[in-house]
Formats: structure tokens, sequence, C-alpha cells
């Protein structure tokens, strides 16, 4: 039973670095390999502050991260929300739930408006 909870926490914490990679390509689009690579790297600055395990973690030129490894991987959740919250600082919060819903179709209000009169807040 503990290996069985170790291996989905392991799958999870695999699926959670994989949504950086997911949101490279549309952010890319959006915002060039440049500037997905300036916020990654902002989100990752963020979460180094939470989680010294993330300190060898580094972003490419390209948007993609080296040194995920071990107790990295563990706080990539850490990560991630940084990212999401950039996100919806700078594209606002229906653009950011379109981009993930991309990637999580099943994904809850990305469909709800966010505003009494169906506009973000």
């Amino acid at each position: 039973m503990e290996n069985e909870a170790r291996t989905v926490a392991s799958e999870d914490r695999l699926a959670t670095c994989r949504i950086c990679e997911k949101l490279r390509r549309p952010l890319s689009h959006l915002v060039g390999i440049v500037g997905f690579s300036s916020l990654l790297q902002r989100a990752l600055s963020l979460a180094q502050r939470e989680s010294p395990a993330l300190a060898r973690v580094e972003v490419t030129a390209d948007g993609s991260m080296v040194g995920l490894e071990d107790a990295a991987v563990e706080a990539v959740p850490i990560l991630v929300a940084h990212l999401i919250q950039l996100l919806i600082a700078f594209i606002g919060e229906s653009l950011t739930l379109k981009l993930l819903q991309d990637i999580w179709p099943d994904i809850q209000g990305a469909d709800e408006p966010t505003g009494e009169d169906g506009y973000e807040k």
C-alpha cells in the first residue's frame, strides 16, 4: 500500500513538471521564447524562496528546465503555482484559465464568468 501511494505521488509530481512543458508552446507563441523563459525564471525565483530544494534548478534559454531531480521534483507544484499566479497577473484570469483548460480539459471554472457582469474582477 505504501509503495502504491509513493508511485501515485511520484506520477503526480511528474505530471506537474509536464505542465510547464505543456505551457511552453502556447506561451511562446504569445510572448516569444524569451518572454516565456523570463516568466518561468521569475516563477522559479519566487519558488526558490519557498523551497531551497529548487536552488539547483535552472531555466535554459529555450524555456526548458535542468536540475529537476529528487527533492526539487517534490517542490515543482510551488513553481507551477507561482507560474500560474504570474500568468493571472500578466494576461488575466480568463486567458490563463483557457490556457490551462487546453492542458487539463476537465479543469473547473474555465467557462464560468469571474465577475458579476461576466468579466474579470
